[in-house]
């Protein structure tokens, strides 16, 4: 059988003040009526029924999503007791699903990715899932519209003959995010796409690649494995986790992966990582002004100004970010998104956690 799961963990710091450590940004109603996490779960319809969808999450995000998706079972949300990286959370649901369904294909997907054409989506994932079958891991590669520093790259190479109704290709290479002139090149050649990192492969086959390249999380995944069984899974994983070291999935086993496959898909995707990117989704106004909440402006263009405690209120304003809720106020230009995080780290250094 084939299952999902989706990664609704990290923190979101990108997109501070609005996501908290106590609210994470797949739960943030950032751009819709629902949250990011509830469209991600909702667009797997048909593809998967809600038993077979499974959420990776850190456990004090669990409750505020798990109330978001009641169609879920409780029991399919697996805590991470902190943070680990995408390799650990992945290795984990692995045994989760290898210790349900021996024979599972699981689709790696992700919470707060926006998907402007859901049914090309479903259909990309149809043919990864037959790609996944015949042995190989499958990673989704966007068609890049733009040399974009910010996300990395997969190199296509020959394509996979054995696959005749749809285009995939044996991945060269995953290339880290480049400076904005290697993107350009990348671009012009028209054989990179953008990594996604959505992924769909044998349960099997993933955590045999863990057993080759990352020996010590194999050793603790199968621990993990064995308390399933014997039921001590709490106190075997409370042991454990803290000692694993943090590892991305790309670094830890794509790079150096065998039999990796890319699928190059148009299907409107953004990842909603910072302020700037957000924007993209909102209504403007004659002048590109992004508003929610009670704002005035005049003589001011190019601002996203999001607020919903009091009026906001500006004049002769160009390019600004402007977040206001109900204990802090985020004024930044556009050029300087990518700074935010660092403000939260900066709190973190200060003992100011209650405002992180």
């Amino acid at each position: 059988m084939h299952y999902a799961l989706i990664m609704a963990g990290g923190a979101g710091t990108r997109l501070w003040p609005v996501s908290r450590e106590h609210m994470p940004k797949p739960a943030l109603r950032l751009y819709s009526d629902e949250s990011m996490f509830q469209i991600a779960v909702k667009r797997l319809d048909p593809l998967f029924k809600p038993e077979d969808i499974y959420i990776v999450a850190g456990k004090d995000h669990s409750q505020v999503l798990s109330e978001q998706v009641p169609n879920i079972p409780l029991g399919n949300f697996i805590n991470e007791p902190m943070g680990r990286g995408t390799a650990p959370a992945i290795g984990l649901a692995a045994v989760h699903l290898a210790t349900k369904d021996p024979d599972a294909i699981m689709a790696v997907l992700t919470a707060d990715h926006h998907i402007g054409n859901e049914d090309v989506f479903r259909q990309v994932i149809a043919q990864a899932i037959e790609a996944a079958k015949a042995d190989y891991l499958v990673t989704l590669g966007i068609n890049p519209t733009w040399p974009s520093p910010e996300y990395g790259y997969i190199e296509e190479g020959e394509r996979l003959s054995e696959f005749e109704n749809f285009r995939a290709y044996k991945a060269e290479q995953f290339v880290e995010k480049p400076n904005s002139a290697k993107a350009q090149k990348m671009l012009a050649l028209g054989n990179y796409s953008w990594n996604s990192g959505m992924f769909v492969w044998k349960v099997s086959r993933i955590l045999e690649e863990f057993r080759i390249q990352m020996p010590v999380l194999h050793e603790n995944l199968m621990r993990i494995a064995t308390s399933l069984k014997e039921g001590n899974y709490d106190e075997v994983l409370a042991e454990c986790w803290p000692e694993i070291e943090k590892q991305t999935i790309d670094y830890g086993i794509m790079e150096n992966a065998k039999r990796v496959a890319v699928i190059p898909v148009d299907m409107d995707w953004l990842d909603v990582g910072n302020w700037a990117s957000l924007k993209t989704l909102l209504p403007t106004d004659g002048l590109g002004n992004s508003l929610r909440g009670d704002i005035i402006l005049e003589e001011s263009s190019g601002n996203l100004v999001i607020g919903d405690k009091r009026l906001i209120a500006g004049i002769g304003l160009e390019d600004l970010i402007i977040v206001d809720t109900s204990d802090t106020l985020l004024v930044i230009h556009k050029e300087h998104v990518g700074a935010v995080r660092g403000l939260v780290e900066r709190l973190k250094r200060e003992g100011r956690e209650d405002l992180a």
